[in-house]
């Protein structure tokens, strides 16, 4: 499929993209965040041979030190001579919806390294820590041939489950000192986690707070995974602890590379993405302009006190313009 001539602009940002340009696959990132005309084709068209990229999540609460846990982990990896694609998603101001970009300043040790490609987000709102096309922009780095992409969330409260939405693993970063590992079990992490990493373990009380996670995760009783998460004690800055978490990430693959476990993990995000796609353009489609302008009509009405919620959205859903 080729992308229409309606959109000449996006033909040419295909063509570097396709060419390898690191400046097309910049120009591609910034279409699809804008959701700038043709950007829809042009992810169809990238995403024609399907994923091919390892996809690593990092989530956990703010100040665990995961930007520079993902830097220490890129690194390694380039010792691989793996080439990598890295997405920090950072908070959005919710007064002046301004970016606290300061990944790019954290992550200044790997910034130069030519086999490396960092972009930066916004949340913008959205829940779950990620910008709303934070699946999309690591589609395209896939496509654009990264052997591995790291994505880096804001990680807050229990939104941080949309992490799973865009990675194969799922490291939750955790630090001794903030009760993380209680909370983190009540947030729902543990359904999501396949690795945990205590961050910042020569701090007080590492050593108590790692035999806690390790405690619950021997006693749970669900039994909803057969992979029983890893957990690791880690000092990024330090880079302590480093050779034991690369060495849980294989483990990870491995399994799921075991009797097709990675196809039926992309086959439930795909649904997933499938059912949000519907979910927004349905959404979108629903308030029309008539439809808003009836909506306003039911707001400002002397009846709408005496009727519930319900009431209001049913006559709404079925565009029965009757008095409520």
């Amino acid at each position: 499929m080729s992308l229409t001539a309606g959109a000449p602009e996006q033909a040419t940002v295909l063509q570097r993209f396709r060419d390898g340009n690191v400046l097309g696959l910049a120009r591609a990132i910034t279409v699809v965040e804008n959701e700038r005309s043709g950007f829809q084709e042009l992810l169809h068209t990238v995403m024609e041979r399907g994923p091919q990229a390892r996809r690593v999540g990092f989530t956990g609460p703010p100040g665990a030190g995961k930007s520079s846990l993902v830097a220490a982990v890129a690194t390694e990896y380039r010792k691989l001579d793996e080439y990598l694609g890295v997405v920090a998603v950072d908070p959005t101001s919710p007064y002046s919806g301004g970016a606290l970009l300061g990944d790019r300043i954290r992550m200044n040790d790997i910034s130069t390294d030519p086999g490396i490609f960092i972009r930066s987000m916004a949340t913008r709102g959205s829940l779950g820590g990620r910008a709303t096309t934070t699946k999309e922009v690591v589609d395209l780095m896939d496509a654009f041939g990264f052997d591995r992409v790291l994505v880096e969330t804001v990680g807050v409260g229990q939104t941080e489950l949309e992490v799973t939405a865009a990675a194969d693993t799922v490291v939750v970063v955790l630090v001794p000192e903030s009760g993380d590992a209680i909370q983190a079990m009540k947030a729902g992490l543990m359904e999501i986690a396949d690795i945990f990493v205590m961050n910042k373990a020569d701090r007080k009380g590492a050593n108590q707070a790692f035999a806690q996670i390790k405690s619950m995760l021997e006693t749970r009783t669900q039994v909803q995974k057969e992979w029983t998460p890893s957990v690791v004690k880690t000092s990024a800055l330090e880079q302590d602890g480093m050779s034991t978490l690369m060495e849980a990430l294989s483990e990870h693959r491995n399994f799921l590379m075991v009797d097709g476990e990675i196809s039926r993990k992309f086959k439930r995000r795909l649904e997933k993405r499938i059912r949000k796609y519907i979910d927004t353009q349905t959404l979108a489609s629903f308030w029309d302009e008539d439809k808003l302008s009836y909506f306003k009509e039911l707001m400002n009405s002397a009846e709408v006190n005496g009727a519930s919620p319900l009431r209001i959205a049913q006559r709404l859903l079925q565009s029965n313009q009757e008095p409520i």
